[in-house]
């Protein structure tokens, strides 16, 4: 399972580097008279024609009813990546990174390159933190990259590996990550030793990111797992070594007690990631102990423990595939992972476009980009981005409108994603929760029923389901059905075919939580 996503990122980066080695400086590759415009979502998409209209040729490497938290591209992607003149992606580590690996390596010198998200703030565009506070019985660990190196010559393209190089322990140490539809991906096993080269126990992470993880004991005891980290850059160049680190776990047993070391502190709640500190070349251990995302606290490696309390202790599932943990009905004690699927993401709430003041930034900062691109067109590109900011200011309205029909105690958003955060900020609603399905801990008792008290505490009449994520929401279905509320649709990341512009996305959510909660 490791190797495979070595050889998917190895291919990506092969064509990348093969199809960039014909890249010629910018000058128009195909020769229609139109401006090639290359976006990472079909929302970009479609503001981009908005924007560009008769001037502009615009293609989408993620194709609509596609996950861009997902999708892996295709040669054809390289293929207008090369011919693009201007690209724009959403960034913030929305997109999959081997999305952004096969932009960034793929565009001609001098094409501009933008990320949307973070430079919209020059266009008034509002950020807010991402904010992940999962209630769970025990930890929840993750790894995390903190800073971007750019002192080392990183870039968003960039990688960061963190490679196991040693564990002692009673038993079997195992972190892996659930996929979508609960395959597994193993990143450290210490049952067959770690190896180095193909062979190595590795997870590689972008420059300020961070990824949820399921981590799984087979003993009690202490165990201490050692972790090495290392930029690379690129693929031609050798990595940076980033610094090493031991991480200590008392696995149910008293963790205030361990031979040889002067405990200082226990972590045995809320969010925790085993962290790359870019800056001092350190591993180190960085909480959100608030579970709001402004602040962290920091904790040093050698005088903390992480506790995997007996309350951990669960029977491995029956399903298929899970049988890399052992037998069926074995008893392990696993921290789980908060969210089901690949969930890399930073510390910013990548999806903007939900508040439409920020789709307009998006708009403003498109429009003097393809001016810079092609001048002659500015007149233009003016005009029909002053029609089009026209008729987003006539959308916001719309949308408030509309959701301001609902009585404020039933503004209480379910969800299958945690994407609606900027819905919410903007439109005064309130995001009750989103489903974090864990098939590890069979049956998932807690998880359900905590979804169940969200709904019957708060008197919710709906959840609501994104067409394309629909296959992976069963809970919440389940659940939505137990307690007879309606399911009903919400889009957040990509169109389908009823659904086909940003405009008419953010009137068919007004209209479906309208319906649906008033």
């Amino acid at each position: 399972m490791r190797s495979a996503r070595r050889v998917l990122i190895a291919v990506t980066s092969a064509v990348a580097a093969l199809v960039t080695g014909c890249a010629g400086p910018a000058t128009p590759a195909v020769d229609n008279g139109r401006v090639q415009v290359v976006t990472t979502t079909g929302i970009l998409a479609d503001l981009a024609r908005n924007v560009g209209g008769d001037r502009v040729e615009v293609h989408s490497l993620v194709p609509d009813s596609a996950d861009p938290h997902s999708y892996e591209p295709s040669l054809r992607d390289v293929r207008n990546v090369v011919y693009a003149d201007v690209a724009f992606s959403n960034y913030a580590l929305l997109e999959q990174h081997n999305v952004i690996k096969t932009l960034d390596a793929n565009l001609r010198d001098g094409v501009p390159n933008v990320s949307l998200a973070e430079e919209s703030v020059k266009y008034a565009a509002e950020l807010i933190p991402l904010v992940e506070n999962f209630s769970l019985d025990t930890i929840w660990l993750g790894l995390r990259v903190r800073g971007l190196a750019v002192d080392r010559g990183a870039d968003r393209s960039s990688d960061v590996v963190l490679t196991a190089t040693g564990m002692t322990g009673p038993g079997r140490l195992t972190a892996y990550l659930l996929g979508s539809f609960g395959q597994p991906d193993i990143s450290f096993d210490s049952d067959d030793g770690f190896g180095v080269g193909e062979d190595a126990d590795s997870v590689i992470l972008p420059p300020d990111a961070h990824t949820h993880m399921s981590w799984a004991f087979t003993a009690p005891g202490i165990y201490r797992l050692t972790l090495q980290a290392a930029l690379r850059v690129s693929v031609e160049q050798e990595p940076v070594p980033l610094g090493e680190g031991t991480f200590t776990f008392a696995v149910g047993v008293n963790p205030w007690e361990v031979p040889g070391m002067a405990v200082r502190e226990v972590l045995n709640s809320g969010h925790t990631d085993l962290t790359v500190d870019t800056e001092a070349e350190r591993l180190v251990l960085v909480s959100d102990a608030h579970g709001d995302g402004h602040g962290h606290d920091l904790a040093e490696a050698q005088d903390t423990v992480i506790e995997v309390p007996t309350k951990a202790l669960h029977e491995i599932p029956g399903d298929p595939n899970l049988r890399f943990l052992g037998r069926a009905g074995t008893e392990i004690y696993q921290l789980p992972q908060a969210v089901l699927g690949a969930h890399v993401h930073g510390e910013i709430d990548p999806h903007l476009w939900h508040d439409v003041h920020n789709a307009q930034a998006y708009v403003e900062l498109m429009r003097d980009t393809l001016i810079s691109v092609d001048p002659d067109g500015a007149a233009d590109y003016t005009a029909s981005t002053a029609a089009y900011l026209d008729q987003l200011t006539a959308l916001d309205t719309e949308v408030r409108d509309t959701i301001a029909t609902i009585p404020e105690g039933r503004r209480q958003l379910v969800t299958t994603h945690d994407a609606f955060g900027y819905l919410a900020h903007a439109y005064d609603l309130s995001v009750a929760g989103f489903v974090t399905p864990n098939p590890a801990a069979e049956p998932s008792l807690l998880e359900r029923r905590r979804l169940t008290e969200t709904i019957d505490n708060l008197h919710v009449p709906a959840v609501f389901l994104e067409p394309n994520l629909a296959a992976r929401s069963s809970t919440l279905q389940e659940v939505a059905k137990e307690r007879g509320v309606r399911i009903c649709r919400i889009y957040g990341d990509a169109f389908d075919d009823q659904v086909r512009t940003y405009v008419q996305l953010m009137q068919f959510n007004a209209r479906s939580l309208q319906e649906c909660l008033g």
